[in-house]
C-alpha cells in the first residue's frame, strides 16, 4: 500500500515546498519552480504553454502568489469559454447603453484586475481584432470599454497561457506576431503527466488526501496493484484526468485502501501499450504486458475469485497467485474477503 505523508516533503529546494497545488520533483517541475520563482519578483509578461490539464493556472497563481501583486487581485478568465459575442465586454468593459441589453456600466476583467494579475487562459483563441485591442492594453496600459470614449487606465501584470502552438499560428497567420512577442517574454513549459510519470505517486497522495478530507472518508492509500495500473497510464488528460479518476475512487472505495477494482476499467486495464510503443516491443515482453491484461481483466470479471478465474484461464490457482506477486499487485478486499475469494 502507499501510504500517505508530506506531499511535497523537503528535499534541499524550497521551489519544491513553496507552490500550492504543484506537485512532483521530476526535474522538468524543479525548473518550472526555478521559474516560477525568478519572474514572480518581476513586473514581467509570462506565456505558460502545455497540454490542456498540465497545471497552466495552478503555475500562474503560484507567479502571482509569490509576487508583489500577492495581496492584490488575481483574475483568471478563460478565453475559449466565453462567447465571441460577449468577449470584449467580459475583458474590456462596456458602458451604459452601449449594446441591448447595457442597462448599466460594466466593468471588465483588465480593470477588476487593477493594482494585480490578469491571467488569460487559452489565448490563442482570441479572435484577431480583439488581439489588437490586447496589445494596445499590453503597450499603453490602457484600455477603453465598449462604448466608451475615452481610455481608461490600468495596473496589471498579464499571464497568458495556452495548449496550442502559437509560433505555428502566427505562420499560419491567426496570431498576430507582434502579440506573441509582446507576451512570450518569458515562457513556461508545463510538461504532461506521461513525461513524468515517477510523479504520479506523490500526485496519488495528495489527491487521496485532498478528497478523503473533502468526502470525509477513511481513505489513506491505494494498493500497489492499483498504484502499478495509476502509474502505466498515458494521462491523456494529465493531472486534471488523475485528480477526477483519484476523486472517484476515494469515493467508491469500500475500505481504507483505494484497490484496482476501484479504479476505472480503462484505466486500470487499458490496451495499455499504444500501438505505436506496442509495435516496438520485443516478442518476450509483447507477451508479457498481453499476459499481464488478460489475467486482470479476467480477475476483474470472475470478482476477484482467484480460483473461478483459474479455472477459465486453465491454470492452477497458485499460478495466478504467483503472476499477482510478481506484479506487485494485491488482491483487493479485507484478508476475510480474500480468504473467501479463494
Amino acid at each position: 500500500m502507499l501510504g500517505l505523508r508530506s506531499v511535497l516533503a523537503s528535499s534541499g529546494s524550497p521551489a519544491v515546498d513553496g507552490f500550492e497545488g504543484l506537485v512532483g520533483r521530476h526535474p522538468e517541475m524543479v525548473r518550472v519552480y526555478q521559474m516560477i520563482t525568478q519572474v514572480a519578483a518581476t513586473p514581467t509578461t509570462v506565456l505558460i504553454t502545455g497540454e490542456s490539464g498540465t497545471g497552466k493556472e495552478l503555475v500562474a497563481r503560484a507567479i502571482h502568489q509569490h509576487s508583489e501583486r500577492s495581496a492584490q487581485p488575481f483574475v483568471a478568465i478563460n478565453v475559449a469559454a466565453i462567447p465571441e459575442t460577449l468577449i470584449e465586454s467580459e475583458l474590456f468593459g462596456h458602458e451604459k447603453g452601449a449594446f441591448t441589453g447595457a442597462h448599466a456600466r460594466r466593468l471588465g476583467r483588465f480593470e477588476l484586475a487593477h493594482g494585480g494579475t490578469i491571467f488569460l487562459d487559452e489565448i490563442g483563441s482570441l479572435r484577431l481584432d480583439l488581439q489588437t485591442r490586447l496589445l494596445r492594453a499590453l503597450q499603453e496600459r490602457e484600455i477603453e470599454r465598449l462604448g466608451g470614449s475615452r481610455p481608461v487606465p490600468v495596473d496589471v501584470r498579464v499571464l497568458a497561457a495556452t495548449n496550442v502552438n502559437l509560433r505555428q499560428a502566427v505562420r499560419d497567420r491567426v496570431f498576430r506576431e507582434d502579440l506573441y512577442y509582446r507576451l512570450n517574454v518569458v515562457p513556461i513549459q508545463v510538461p504532461p503527466l506521461r513525461d513524468r510519470r515517477e510523479d504520479v505517486p506523490r500526485l496519488v497522495e495528495h489527491f487521496v488526501r485532498k478528497f478523503a478530507r473533502e468526502s470525509r472518508r477513511d481513505v489513506r492509500g491505494v494498493s500497489a496493484g492499483a498504484l502499478d495500473a495509476l502509474t502505466r497510464y498515458d494521462w491523456p488528460g494529465n493531472v486534471r484526468e488523475l485528480e477526477n479518476v483519484i476523486h472517484r475512487a476515494v469515493v467508491l472505495a469500500t475500505g481504507p485502501v483505494v484497490h484496482l477494482q476501484d479504479v476505472p476499467l480503462d484505466v486500470a486495464m487499458p490496451e495499455s501499450v499504444s500501438l505505436r510503443a506496442r509495435d516496438s516491443l520485443p516478442l518476450r515482453e509483447a507477451c508479457d504486458e498481453f499476459e499481464r491484461q488478460y489475467v486482470l481483466r479476467t480477475l476483474e470479471r470472475s470478482g476477484w475469485n482467484v480460483s473461478r478465474t483459474a479455472r477459465q484461464l486453465g491454470v492452477h490457482r497458485n499460478t495466478v497467485l504467483t503472476k499477482l506477486a510478481l506484479w506487485g499487485i494485491q488482491r483487493p478486499g479485507t484478508p476475510e474477503d480474500r480468504a473467501s475469494a479463494q
